[in-house]
């Protein structure tokens, strides 16, 4: 009788103990559960969504282009290679472009010349930061103090002068010029940079930004020095 009481005491402890056990684990490590509001989780969503349409019209515009480009290439092999040709240089910059865009004009800030401070030169990191963010509201083409930026543009400091393309940029005021697709991209693009942060960044350096007004017509010079074809390989005739 003892037995079967002392097994029933210990079956008992052991149930007992095996749930302080779970209880304590879930304590110490509780089940992360998303917290935002119902509107953070559908701005969320419609980023996604937006995304998503982005997406499909590249898709849409890449399935256009090869079949195209197939077409062509049945009709005239040299026609389809210079259309591909002059298409590439469109996409890197080698031509002019005209299209919708806006323009910011970078100039010191009021305060500065009411003070009489003298005009500082913009930081190459500054001037990162803010093509940084243009290019994250996909601007097409974009342009400062009348030089091109492409793909392989370089920003630096070359004996205290901040350089674009190896060509020093002039003390503010200087003008930005940003492409895009279409005039409700421009009208889009002008909104993002009024409610960015990156104006306070040029407040500091007693700079500040001022952002046009999205133009129908936008004239964009094209990079006019060499390209580098560093890692460009060239292929024989026949393969």
């Amino acid at each position: 009788m003892k037995r079967t009481v002392y097994i029933r005491f210990t079956i008992i402890l052991l149930i007992v103990g095996f749930m302080l056990s779970v209880q304590y684990n879930t304590v110490q490590n509780p089940e992360t559960r998303d917290t935002r509001d119902i509107w953070a989780i559908r701005q969320e969503l419609a980023k996604e969504t937006e995304l998503h349409s982005e997406l499909l019209s590249e898709v849409r515009v890449l399935e256009q282009t090869i079949g195209k480009y197939e077409n062509m290439v049945n009709e005239s092999p040299k026609i389809a290679l210079n259309d591909t040709v002059e298409q590439l240089e469109r996409e890197i910059g080698l031509d002019d472009v005209n299209s919708p865009g806006l323009m910011i004009t970078v100039e010191p800030s009021l305060e500065s010349m009411i003070v009489g401070q003298a005009i500082e030169e913009i930081s190459p990191d500054l001037l990162v930061r803010l093509i940084n963010e243009i290019n994250r509201f996909k601007a097409k083409a974009v342009e400062v103090d009348g030089k091109r930026i492409i793909y392989s543009s370089a920003i630096r400091d070359v004996n205290g002068k901040t350089t674009v393309n190896n060509l020093a940029i002039r003390r503010a005021p200087f003008n930005i010029k940003i492409g895009t697709s279409t005039y409700e991209d421009a009208k889009k693009m002008y909104n993002q940079l009024e409610a960015s942060a990156i104006g306070d960044d040029f407040y500091i350096d007693n700079l500040r930004l001022v952002i046009g007004e999205p133009q129908h017509s936008m004239s964009i010079s094209a990079y006019d020095q060499t390209v580098s074809k560093q890692f460009l390989q060239e292929v024989p005739g026949g393969e």
